[in-house]
């Protein structure tokens, strides 16, 4: 008898891939399967495995999907019924609007173990973030959430608008845009003034997120001029007063610039997230990909240094990812598979210096001692400097774990002062494929307003991407870079 899987409906949250909970991103990493919703972002999905199938059931609140409930349930069954760990990626929360009740029935009436895992739901984030709280206890002590996709014209599908106008102090409609007029007319048939603040936030909590305050007699009108759609929460009440003090996310410095990041998909999430938390589109169009040395010859060099990495005096890592790229080498060692092991496999004497306090940060996560912290200008030269002062007298052995197309200044110059160094490349430094011809078309329509660059090699492959007149349009752009050799670049 095959054993069936299990089904974990996780919410996506509003909007902003950092809002998803812990456990919707540990339930997605254990995914055999996920079937997501128009409105859940790529970022949640690379949370996912890479073999997991991803599957998009075309939801995007109350317009047509590319699939019937009926056919979603199906996949939820059919895959969980084959042994699979289904992940169910429903925008907002399961069980607000979300359908997420009629999805676990299935599994009940199919006896497919689940799991309900809550997501933030946009009828709280998403007035957050426009400043608005739905309640306070000055204005609002009570609230609702009501949809608003069903036609209030039509008396048997009638959501009671005039009595619920009137039931609560603060209003939150949900997938309401297509009746607005309809709806606030309702609203105010039942009695609830016309002059009532009123408020229309689209694509709550994300950079896009464009937000409309007037009354709730001119909403309709006013959110239609300025160009409003879906998906928009609405707010009615005291409370949308509120927001011209607490306004917060739209006034974040960087709200709404789209900031090219260059930098490998391994280390994407670090600034994607910084940027993100400041209001701006990270677009990412990885420059470089960062793979294990596979030559024959390569592995055999990597081989060697360890093998004789407790007679080394001195480590040195000149970046992050020469860190994890030695790590991984040596926890692939029959004697040292985890962080403590690490730590012991260096002699007692040896001292790692780290360039930089992400380097040493990175150390610290992999098990590595940290001894020497260098700081202050990003160039090998100055570096270089820093090691110098700090190393024993002679430098004795010196161990560099580095890229293939690392550059050479720290080794020849503690080899010139009479350290024995082992550069050694522990990984390559390669083009991904990427498609040149979009992003020549995003700099020439003006769509990004700033690059990013994290190493030379990003800049290099960059440059290889354009043509005249896309290399003029960068030029438009403001242009940020780690270290003063990449700047150079």
């Amino acid at each position: 008898m095959t054993r069936s899987g299990r089904v974990l409906l996780v919410g996506a949250g509003p909007g902003d891939p950092d809002l998803i909970t812990l456990r919707g991103a540990r339930a997605l990493a254990r995914a055999d399967v996920v079937l997501f919703d128009e409105l859940a972002t790529g970022d949640l999905l690379d949370l996912a495995p890479a073999r997991a199938l991803r599957i998009n059931v075309g939801k995007r609140g109350h317009e047509a999907p590319t699939r019937s409930q009926q056919d979603i349930q199906a996949l939820i069954v059919e895959h969980a019924l084959a042994g699979r760990t289904v992940v169910r990626l429903k925008g907002g929360d399961p069980f607000v609007f979300g359908r997420g009740g009629e999805e676990v029935t299935a599994c009940v009436e199919a006896g497919i173990p689940f799991e309900i895992v809550p997501g933030v739901s946009s009828a709280i984030a998403a007035p957050a973030y426009a400043g608005i709280p739905v309640t306070d206890r000055r204005h609002s002590a009570s609230f609702a959430v009501v949809t608003g996709h069903k036609d209030p014209t039509r008396a048997a599908q009638q959501t009671r608008w005039r009595a619920l106008g009137q039931a609560v102090d603060t209003l939150v409609i949900l997938m309401g845009m297509r009746n607005l007029a309809e709806i606030t007319g309702e609203l105010v048939a039942g009695g609830r003034s016309p002059d009532t603040p009123a408020a229309a936030v689209m694509h709550g909590t994300l950079p896009e997120q464009r937000t409309c305050v007037s009354t709730l007699g001119r909403l309709a009108e006013e959110a239609r001029a300025a160009g409003l759609s879906a998906p928009t929460v609405v707010v009615v009440g005291e409370v949308v007063g509120l927001r011209e003090g607490l306004s917060w996310w739209e006034t974040q410095p960087m709200f709404g610039r789209r900031v090219l990041v260059t930098r490998g998909r391994e280390q994407v999430e670090e600034l994607a997230f910084a940027l993100r938390a400041r209001g701006a589109i990270p677009v990412v169009v990885p420059m470089i990909e960062l793979v294990p040395i596979d030559s024959p010859e390569g592995r055999e060099a990597i081989a060697a240094a360890l093998s004789r990495l407790s007679g080394y005096r001195t480590l040195v890592f000149t970046s992050s990812n020469a860190v994890r790229f030695f790590a991984r080498a040596l926890s692939a060692g029959a004697d040292a598979r985890g962080p403590a092991a690490r730590s012991r496999s260096l002699g007692s004497e040896t001292k790692t210096f780290c360039i930089g306090e992400a380097t040493a940060r990175a150390a610290l996560e992999e098990g590595l001692p940290v001894h020497v912290t260098a700081t202050g200008r990003g160039d090998s030269e100055a570096l270089l400097a820093q090691l110098l002062r700090a190393l024993p007298d002679g430098g004795g052995r010196v161990l560099i774990p580095r890229s293939d197309i690392a550059r050479t200044v720290i080794a020849d110059g503690l080899r010139e002062a009479g350290a024995e160094v082992d550069s050694i490349a522990f990984y390559e430094n390669r083009r991904p494929e990427i498609d040149p011809a979009a992003l020549r078309d995003r700099l020439l329509r003006g769509e990004l307003d700033a690059l990013t660059f994290t190493s030379p090699s990003t800049v290099d492959h960059f440059l290889d991407c354009l043509d005249d007149a896309s290399r003029a349009a960068a030029g438009q752009c403001i242009i940020a870079a780690i270290g003063r050799t990449t700047a150079r670049r």
